[in-house]
């Protein structure tokens, strides 16, 4: 069953909600922007074992304890930061996890550097199968399995698969996508 499908078969109203809010907004949809990019890989990375449902609960809290993704200030985290970030309940507390996240801004800043941008990363690798990805960042990122690859790279366009053919989102997120990523 695709999430599309599924959302219509949650109860309670608010649990549906959420998962409306971001499957119309947000799933599949293109980032432009690094941070953000940063943002959903996080996000990706502590869904890993739990539900996205927590994961989505918990997004103002992780925004909060990251700084609101900025990968800059994330990458020059302090031990003392990293202790205040496994003591945040408003958070998945896991230390591999927690230094995945930190590592990772650290690894952005060098693709940045090299690339231009953490986008334009993607785009130089795009396109490639789900496999391919997965080994691409396997040796570049920390805790990045096949899963948490999956999703982060439909979750913001570069796989297909985050609607069904025949969801209404999916017309809205083809309007967005650029044409090189429309290409397969």
């Amino acid at each position: 069953m695709s999430y599309c499908n599924a959302i219509e078969n949650m109860q309670p109203e608010e649990r549906k909600a959420l998962h409306k809010n971001y499957h119309d907004n947000h799933y599949g949809f293109p980032i432009h922007d690094d941070n953000e990019l940063f943002g959903r890989l996080v996000m990706e990375i502590n869904q890993a074992g739990l539900s996205w449902e927590t994961i989505l609960k918990k997004e103002v809290s992780f925004r909060k304890a990251y700084d609101n993704f900025d990968i800059k200030k994330v990458a020059n985290y302090s031990e003392k930061d990293r202790e205040r970030l496994l003591n945040d309940a408003g958070i998945i507390r896991n230390k591999l996890k927690v230094n995945a996240a930190i590592e990772n801004a650290k690894t952005i800043i060098e693709l940045q550097k090299e690339f231009g941008s953490f986008e334009k990363w993607l785009e130089h690798h795009h396109p490639k199968t789900k496999e391919e990805w997965v080994k691409i960042f396997k040796k570049t990122f920390k805790f990045t399995g096949g899963e948490i690859v999956n999703e982060f790279l439909m979750s913001i366009g570069y796989l297909n698969g985050a609607h069904s053919q025949n969801c209404s989102v999916q017309e809205k997120i083809m309007e967005q996508k650029p044409m090189w990523l429309t290409e397969k």
